[in-house]
């Protein structure tokens, strides 16, 4: 039975949410602040976590960077700010989903899915991807140059990690879009896809103007040039 974290201090909210949760077998310890979340999350073993982003005693941002510190648990965002900032900075900062206040209670259930999902297919794999100099690791979520850890953001991984499962192939930008994310709604268009690709090859690359591993094709999209195995 998957355990799910949800981080709501609206009552009414919460119970629902809950409710539905516990209603699809999941099982549910909610939390209404920042201090109990911290709690429940150091007590115990999550799958996922739904986080609220104003919270009486702090906000979700700070629990998702807390959380990610300690492990890859899929965090989920709920708030009623639906600005692009607000949606950026929160995957930026490692969530991996993003819902708006109101939303349908299915609409939720389905992306709670995805995400658990992508866990266990996650937590399953130990494989390893090399080239050159660059090695991901998928099972711990890892990324290292020349041996030493390169912290990546969620989306950065992601990139990366598509780049690096499809070497040699010509990747158009839309294509780019869907693949990081899944096929979910793409909460950022095609100008900050090309700010993402310039942070990745400031980590990646030794000479980011001059770029080995991700190299621009004109009017086309990019490729990971390098050859890539996996262990």
């Amino acid at each position: 039975m998957n355990k799910i974290l949800l981080v709501e201090d609206d009552e009414a909210l919460g119970l629902a949410i809950e409710f539905s949760l516990k209603n699809e077998g999941y099982e549910v310890i909610r939390a209404t602040s920042v201090k109990e979340a911290k709690y429940q999350f150091d007590h115990h073993t999550f799958d996922l976590s739904i986080l609220d982003i104003g919270l009486p005693d702090g906000n979700g941002y700070d629990l998702c960077l807390h959380f990610k510190n300690q492990n890859n648990t899929s965090v989920i965002f709920l708030t009623a700010l639906d600005e692009e900032a607000n949606v950026v900075m929160g995957l930026d900062i490692g969530g991996d989903d993003y819902i708006t206040k109101p939303f349908r209670v299915k609409e939720l259930m389905s992306r709670v899915k995805v995400q658990l999902r992508k866990q266990a297919r996650l937590e399953t794999s130990s494989m390893i991807l090399t080239s050159e100099n660059i090695k991901l690791d998928l099972n711990l979520i890892k990324c290292y140059k020349n041996q030493e850890s390169v912290p990546l953001t969620n989306l950065e991984y992601k990139l990366l990690l598509t780049f690096m499962t499809n070497a040699h192939k010509a990747l158009k930008r839309d294509e780019l879009l869907q693949k990081t994310t899944d096929g979910d709604e793409v909460f950022f268009d095609e100008n900050t896809l090309s700010v993402y690709i310039r942070r990745l090859r400031d980590k990646v690359e030794d000479d980011h103007k001059n770029p080995q591993f991700i190299v621009t094709l004109r009017g086309l999209g990019y490729r990971w040039s390098k050859d890539v195995r996996s262990e």
